[in-house]
C-alpha cells in the first residue's frame, strides 16, 4: 500500500499494477492483536477498509462482493435456517445472510476490535449485529469449528486471501473436513478465492482441489467486485443433493444491488482461463 496525502493505491507486487482512491482524510489506523486496520474516507466512494496493507472494502459496491458471497449458497438451499459465517469482522456477509428468513446465525471471528471498528466507522452491517437471530463469537474459527458440535445449513467463509497468514487454517483439507462433518445432509460451503489473474492464481487449484479431496460436488464462480482486480474468485462446495448451478425459484423481501436470481447461473460460466483451474 502506497499513501501520500491524498491518494492510496494499492498495489498487486509483483506485477507493477494497483488501485488507487483520492482521499478525504483518515478516520483510523490500528495494529490489533491480529491485523493492522485502517480507515479512510474516499472522495467519491465512501469509506474503504485496508487490512495489512491491503483494501478489503470499498462502501460503495462492497455489495458486489458480499452478495455474490451469500445469495447463490442462500438461494440454493432449499430451506437454510441455521447458518455459520468464519470471519466477516465487517458484519455485511451477516446483514446480507439475514436478508433471507434464517432462524439463527453465527458469525465467528478472530478480532474483537474489528468488529468493534466495523460497528463504529463502517457500519456496513446496517444493524445487522443487533438482530436478534445473530450471535456474535470472538473465537479462532478453525478452533470453534473443531470444538463445537452443532450442524448447519450453510457455512460461509469470509476471510482474508488464500496465502495470508492470519487466515491459512482456514484455507486447509482438515478445516474443509470438519465443515463437512458440521453441514446437514444437504449442505453448502462457501468461501472466497481471490482473484484469478494476480495474487498468485495456482492458490485459488489448490484451495479448489483440496476441497475436491473432501467434496463430490465443487464448482467454482466468478464476478467483478468492486475495488478488488478481476475475475474475483468464490469456490462453493455441496454436501448432498443440491443443484447449485440451477437458476433458483426463491424470492426474498430485500432489495439487492447485484444479485439475482437470473444471473445466478451466469456466474458458472467461466472463461477458458479459469477452467484450467478445475
Amino acid at each position: 500500500m502506497q499513501k501520500n496525502r491524498n491518494i492510496i493505491i494499492d498495489w498487486y507486487h509483483p506485477y507493477g499494477v494497483g488501485i488507487a482512491f483520492e482521499i478525504k482524510k483518515k478516520l483510523l489506523e490500528k495494529r490489533t492483536k491480529y491485523q493492522k486496520i485502517e480507515v479512510y474516507e474516499t472522495k467519491n466512494f465512501g469509506k474503504v477498509l485496508i487490512i495489512d496493507n491491503l483494501i478489503q472494502s470499498v462502501e460503495k459496491g462492497e455489495e458486489s462482493y458480499h452478495e455474490i458471497l451469500v445469495h447463490p449458497a442462500m438461494f440454493s438451499h432449499p430451506e437454510p435456517k441455521n447458518v455459520l459465517i468464519i470471519g466477516g469482522g465487517e458484519g455485511a456477509t451477516l446483514r446480507e445472510v439475514l436478508k433471507h428468513p434464517v432462524k439463527e446465525v453465527k458469525m465467528v471471528d478472530i478480532d474483537e476490535e474489528m468488529i468493534k471498528i466495523a460497528k463504529k466507522y463502517l457500519k456496513f452491517d446496517k444493524g445487522a449485529f443487533e438482530d436478534k437471530r445473530a450471535e456474535i463469537i470472538i473465537e479462532d474459527g478453525f478452533k470453534y469449528i473443531k470444538e463445537n458440535n452443532k450442524k448447519y445449513d450453510v457455512i460461509i467463509v469470509d476471510a482474508t486471501d488464500p496465502g495470508e497468514i492470519p487466515s491459512c487454517p482456514l484455507y486447509t483439507v482438515e478445516f474443509f473436513k470438519l465443515c463437512y462433518k458440521h453441514l446437514n445432509k444437504n449442505g453448502i460451503y462457501v468461501t472466497q478465492g481471490g482473484t484469478s489473474i494476480f495474487l498468485h492464481p495456482e492458490r485459488i487449484k489448490t484451495v479448489y482441489s483440496d476441497l475436491k479431496k473432501v467434496f463430490k460436488n465443487v464448482k467454482i464462480y466468478s464476478s467483478p467486485v468492486f475495488g478488488l482486480f478481476p475475475n474475483w474468485i468464490f469456490i462453493i462446495a455441496i454436501k448432498g443433493n443440491i443443484k447449485i448451478e440451477k437458476k433458483p425459484n426463491k424470492k426474498i423481501k430485500e432489495n439487492l444491488f447485484f444479485y439475482t436470481p437470473e444471473l445466478h447461473q451466469s456466474l458458472f460460466i467461466l472463461p477458458c482461463f479459469l477452467n484450467k483451474f478445475k
